[in-house]
């Protein structure tokens, strides 16, 4: 992205030091990897970083919108609604896939958003031990909005604990310790002191929610919701209370917005950003050159379900058409210079959203593959998580 800045980078690269950052790294888990951290973050120049906060902003305005807050109504299942609905989201998170327009540059596509926690802390820790390993230049930073480590985790624990202690709000997952997200979990209890708790693990009195903490029968005030519906499900989770019941606690996170900011929203998105996208359902015909889209189920995570070599008697064959979408195909750039070739980037742009929506951090994929994830990496080196460094 900025030559001389990679080049410098490249150079100077070590596997001795690069190991060394991953054992500090894990040494959260036990030394346990579970998920690939690259072997470098990404550099930009003044104009993609721009680009990208500019798309943001258009996206996060039209989510922002009586239009919008309509237009999503139809996006939780009837059988998930969770009363008590927050007027917006308290997280969230809008991915693009860098490419490049017809002049050249690189730009920024919107591939997915959701309203749903990212890995906040996690990405807050590769910052710090990309400065201690390597030689983060002068002048670029991680964080946006004038935001530094300490005054970033003041806004995450105002966002999460609310005006809670810590021993009350916890942080809710399905078996978090067995989640490839585990580090982010461990992370945010050191720096917050709330702990990952199993939704099998809580206990129902009245209109109240208890934990187990340390012996002690604790009730639950604010919960920092990290399950999704669909694993739930899908596992078949046993556990005493019901997210549809009427509770006293409120939520870092409605569980709702998971739904309402999601791929549902991808074809009402307005912006010059968001690629064409369509409800497989209402489509009268298919699109002539059907090769150059991709088909998304609505409802899984993590790029589950997608298929993207598509032919017209495989969209015939989907019964369930109200839970899909059919999106334009992104054309991933190659941007990353490597030892071997050129990997390729989508960047997450996060968001806290207490009054306003603030833009505080992001997150970078890169792979070398036809998509990101590990099935289109393996074998390979110089792919996976890191962040990216903005002027």
């Amino acid at each position: 992205m900025i030559p001389e800045i990679r080049k410098n980078f490249n150079s100077a690269y070590s596997y001795q030091t690069y190991n060394n950052y991953i054992k500090e790294l894990w040494s959260w888990t036990g030394g346990e990897e579970d998920f690939r951290v690259c072997e470098t973050p990404l550099f930009i120049d003044q104009y993609l970083s721009d680009s990208l906060v500019y798309a943001s902003e258009q996206i996060v305005n039209f989510l922002s919108s009586e239009d919008f807050k309509e237009l999503s109504k139809s996006a939780v299942p009837d059988n998930l609604i969770v009363p008590d609905e927050d007027p917006h989201p308290l997280f969230l998170q809008i991915d693009f896939a860098i490419t490049r327009d017809d002049s050249v540059k690189f730009i920024p596509k919107l591939i997915e958003l959701q309203g749903f926690p990212s890995l906040y802390s996690f990405q807050a820790e590769l910052d710090r031990l990309n400065r201690k390993y390597y030689s983060i230049p002068e002048g670029f930073a991680t964080y946006f909005n004038g935001l530094k480590e300490s005054s970033y985790f003041s806004l995450l624990q105002k966002a999460i604990l609310g005006e809670n202690k810590p021993e009350n709000v916890i942080l809710l997952e399905i078996e978090p310790h067995k989640q490839k997200t585990r580090i982010d979990f461990y992370i945010t209890e050191k720096k917050l002191g709330i702990k990952p708790v199993c939704v099998s693990e809580i206990k129902k009195s009245g209109r109240n929610l208890y934990y187990n903490l340390n012996g002690k029968h604790t009730e639950i005030r604010r919960i920092y919701n990290r399950v999704i519906f669909d694993e739930l499900i899908r596992k078949n989770i046993k556990y005493d209370f019901d997210f549809r019941d009427e509770l006293d606690i409120e939520w870092a996170g409605h569980p709702n917005w998971f739904f309402r900011i999601s791929k549902h929203s991808l074809p009402i998105i307005k912006s010059d950003f968001a690629p064409e996208c369509y409800y497989l359902n209402k489509l009268n015909k298919y699109p002539d050159n059907l090769g150059d889209f991709v088909i998304k189920p609505l409802y899984s995570f993590a790029g589950s379900g997608v298929i993207v070599d598509l032919e017209a008697n495989i969209l015939d064959q989907i019964t369930d058409r109200e839970n899909y979408i059919l999106q334009r195909k992104v054309e991933y750039s190659p941007l990353i210079e490597t030892p071997d070739e050129f990997s390729r980037a989508e960047i997450r742009m996060m968001y806290i959203w207490i009054d306003k929506p603030l833009l505080v951090n992001n997150l970078l994929r890169t792979s070398k593959g036809k998509m990101m994830g590990v099935d289109f990496n393996k074998g390979k080196t110089w792919v996976g998580s890191n962040i990216v460094y903005h002027p």
